[in-house]
């Protein structure tokens, strides 16, 4: 439906759309005014309402400057993804660097582990069950 309005490049009222669409572009007239509300709800074609009458027109001009301004808006997205992840990392060995006791708890550890033996069957094994 997009392309109706660039192919044309005028001003549409609902009514001349739902006549234009099905012949050009093969949609179903039932749907055209579902059609051309998602492509107002996503900016790719602009609406007004003069006195009691809706007015819809896209160009292909129009188009481009708002793929534009997406296209910047992603790339500057990305610029500070980048910057955070870059701020991440720095913040992430910054700690690496602070934590400390990593030898003691190492020694730590290693004393209430038996060397080969399982702490379960050191225990008396696993939770006893009664009466079966």
């Amino acid at each position: 439906m997009l392309e109706v309005f660039h192919e044309h490049q005028d001003v549409f009222q609902l009514k001349e759309l739902e006549k234009i669409c099905p012949k050009s572009k093969g949609i179903t007239p039932m749907s055209v005014k579902e059609v051309l509300q998602s492509l107002v709800d996503d900016n790719l074609v602009r609406f007004e309402k003069i006195g009691s009458s809706n007015y819809y027109w896209s160009f292909p001009s129009q188009a481009a400057v708002t793929r534009k301004r997406t296209l910047e808006g992603i790339e500057r997205e990305i610029e500070s993804l980048k910057r955070r992840k870059i701020n991440n990392g720095a913040a992430l060995e910054e700690a690496a660097t602070l934590r400390t006791g990593g030898a003691e708890r190492e020694k730590t550890s290693g004393r209430y582990r038996c060397e080969g033996e399982d702490p379960v069957r050191r225990h008396g094994g696993g939770p006893q069950v009664q009466g079966m």
